[in-house]
């Protein structure tokens, strides 16, 4: 037990470090590439999709099968359905947020400051729930080539996706005139509830065997809502000079899951 918890914890540890490295950026820069971001975003949510199934909805519905006798259609659709809708709630909760600071006659600024920061780290939690379920799943599924794999390949695609959501914090930041250690502070802080997070989805599912399925699907949901409706929109954004520029990074990215999860798996 104690062997799944350390590896999704040095998993998140591994994505917090790379939304690190993206809030790094305002060190150097004020602003970024932007054909290169939309890349990066593309490609982190072919990756997301992919994993959503190969790794995430695929073993929920074989170990639903095994070990439940409810219909495993029910029991992942349900835990599909809640994920999605657990990250609809963060933005409701973010939504709130805001209309509490504007009551408060707070400025502008602070406003922008807290839903840009709250945001991000609200979307955090589930992916960090997402990468300790994968690795608690091994503890019932033992240490294969397979199992393995995909558990990593779920936190290599969330990581990727870390770094320009760090950048998304520190440079605004920055542009608002905050000092670049301050900008980088906050902005790698945005990322620090994945650790926690993953931990407690791995003691979680190890704990109780009946919700691997559940929770499996219910991290696919909350994977797929946020590369649906944040990264894939975000990505084709002043997209005119290469319409199809981040559209690829999004196969790229698709594809190289598919590799990673079906032909080495």
């Amino acid at each position: 037990m104690s062997n799944v918890v350390i590896m999704a914890l040095t998993a998140t540890l591994g994505t917090w470090f790379v939304t690190a490295l993206g809030a790094a950026i305002v060190i150097f820069f004020k602003n970024t590439n932007q054909k290169l971001m939309n890349l990066m975003l593309g490609f982190a949510a072919g990756v997301m999709i992919a994993a959503s199934f190969w790794s995430l909805l695929q073993p929920a519905i074989e170990r639903a099968e095994r070990y439940l006798r409810t219909p495993a259609w029910l029991v992942v659709s349900a835990g599909f359905v809640c994920g999605a809708l657990f990250m609809w709630a963060s933005d409701k909760a973010v939504t709130l947020a805001r209309g509490r600071v504007a009551a408060d006659g707070s400025s502008q600024q602070i406003n922008r400051i807290i839903m840009l920061v709250l945001s991000i780290t609200l979307h955090n939690i589930p992916e960090g729930l997402a990468v300790g379920v994968a690795f608690g799943a091994l503890h019932f599924g033992g240490y294969t080539t397979e199992a393995l794999m995909g558990a990593i390949t779920i936190a290599v695609g969330i990581g990727l996706q870390n770094f320009p959501e760090g950048a998304a914090v520190s440079l605004p930041l920055r542009r608002e005139g905050y000092s670049r250690r301050k900008s980088f502070l906050i902005g790698q802080a945005s990322g620090m509830v994945e650790p926690v997070a993953g931990v407690l989805g791995a003691a979680m599912v190890v704990h109780i065997q009946t919700v691997l399925p559940f929770a499996l699907s219910f991290a696919a949901g909350a994977m797929i809502l946020v590369a649906v409706h944040e990264l894939i929109p975000e990505c084709r954004q002043n997209e005119c000079d290469n319409p199809y520029f981040a559209t690829m990074g999004i196969v790229a990215g698709f594809t190289l899951m598919m590799l990673l999860d079906v032909a080495l798996g």
